[in-house]
């Protein structure tokens, strides 16, 4: 079942994440880059989070709304990851293009990526756990002889 989950965390990852790169960088000319990435990770968060619940997490006895509520968790510290990275990367190169910022936050992402998944198989959408049936004693049955 990881398996099956994984492939489809990771397609919907590099989906969301492209995603998350090209407007962060159609929005970055037009806005500072914490701006710029709130916009582009609460938009993609959101799709993300259904793509999952539908798709990655389908077994799972989770509502819609708790759901969105624990990847609200999760997208606050998403953000502030990312933006820390790139505020810091900016500080340190001030020159650097939107295009290298875009590729400091796609690396970020892939980092949080990782948690996001652990934190969403383990806690949000685990599956309930099976109470083991007991084996039925099997009833002694006698073979009467002719």
């Amino acid at each position: 079942m990881w398996s099956r989950e994984v492939g489809w965390f990771v397609a919907i990852g590099v989906a969301s994440t492209a995603g998350q790169a090209l407007l962060y960088w159609g929005l970055r000319p037009w806005s500072p880059p914490a701006v710029a990435n709130l916009v582009s990770l609460l938009v993609l968060t959101v799709l993300n989070t259904e793509a999952n619940r539908r798709l990655t997490f389908r077994h799972a006895a989770t509502t819609p709304a708790r759901a969105h509520l624990a990847a609200g968790g999760l997208f606050l510290l998403g953000y502030l990851v990312t933006s820390g990275a790139v505020l810091w990367f900016t500080h340190r190169r001030p020159d650097a293009s939107p295009a290298a910022e875009t590729a400091v936050l796609a690396t970020t992402s892939v980092a949080v990526t990782v948690v996001r998944f652990l934190v969403l198989r383990l806690a949000v959408f685990r599956t309930a756990r099976q109470v083991p049936k007991r084996p039925r004693e099997a009833s002694p049955r006698r073979r009467e002889s002719r």
